[in-house]
């Protein structure tokens, strides 16, 4: 659409119609497994849209070519061209994969493992999360790790590119992490949820000398822990963490991620991280104010 809304054509219909096409067969997919015959009506929506995505992909390399060939007869500067281009060639690039897998899937009855599923034809290092939650046992995404104080200030993050890690291997890189950045006497204490509970990470916390509040995963061992009265005013701060993700996501960060690829995406997260905790700072004052208020 951008490339022909400067003048360059090739002969087709408009791309309006190509997309209400695709709709309609999506519409079509979704509402098949419904049928008796649900299994044959989706290999044949299938063959429709593998026939529809050829002729998509033709028009877009011959538009690409166009584009290549007199961009300077647009108003396009060379970078905004260099882009639209760029972003054609992606996708041009991966559908024959994901049109492959469409096909193993649905067509041919076979699993396709992780590694060589195509989850995002614009984000090739996103992954799939086994979540177990309730009418989400899988989740795809990329896999975002926050670590706040006590203040409510974001003092740690890793964005993990590709596959996720488990969160018992990414507590002991937080902890580096945090060493370096301050010092490494400063960690007192550490909580978490028992995704994070290990015996590694046990033996890890009592050799640096910290306390450990993360929740074991054991219920017997829980049990024995919350008549420790730091453990238990801990894991009350710890509940708090779930509310500062969703501020952090849905006020800061925007949920999905506007900007594309691992590198830009790491980078939005770091200002967000940034401007997250100068709201958090700027508000401290006040709060310390209030509670002495209400103290009187």
């Amino acid at each position: 659409m951008l490339i022909r809304k400067r003048g360059l054509k090739v002969r087709m219909e408009e791309p309006e119609e190509f997309l209400k096409r695709m709709n309609q067969l999506c519409m079509k997919m979704t509402h098949a497994r419904r049928k008796k015959d649900g299994k044959r009506a989706r290999k044949a929506v299938l063959r429709e849209m593998k026939k529809l995505s050829q002729a998509i992909a033709g028009h877009a390399q011959r538009h690409h070519d166009l584009l290549e060939q007199h961009w300077q007869e647009t108003d396009l500067k060379e970078g905004e061209a260099r882009q639209i281009l760029g972003r054609i060639e992606v996708i041009l690039e991966r559908l024959p994969h994901a049109v492959k897998q469409a096909h193993e899937r649905i067509i041919g009855e076979r699993q396709v493992s992780n590694e060589e599923k195509i989850l995002s034809l614009y984000e090739g290092h996103a992954a799939v999360y086994v979540r177990g939650k309730a009418g989400a046992e899988v989740e795809f995404g990329s896999q975002l790790l926050l670590g706040e104080s006590e203040s409510g200030v974001i003092v740690d993050w890793e964005l993990v590119c590709g596959n996720p890690r488990a969160d018992t291997k990414m507590l002991g890189r937080s902890l580096e992490r945090l060493k370096q950045t301050s010092g490494g006497g400063s960690i007192q204490q550490v909580g978490g949820d028992r995704g994070f509970d290990s015996k590694a990470n046990r033996e890890l916390v009592e050799k640096e000398g910290i306390y450990n509040a993360i929740c074991p995963k054991a219920p017997s061992e829980l049990k024995k822990r919350m008549k420790e009265p730091q453990f238990v005013e801990m894991q009350r701060r710890r509940s708090q963490t779930e509310a500062r993700i969703a501020i952090f996501k849905n006020g800061f960060l925007g949920s999905p991620l506007l900007s594309k690829g691992y590198g830009n995406q790491q980078r939005e997260v770091a200002w967000s991280v940034l401007a997250h905790n100068l709201w958090v700072i700027a508000r401290l004052p006040r709060a310390a104010v209030q509670k002495v208020a209400r103290a009187s």
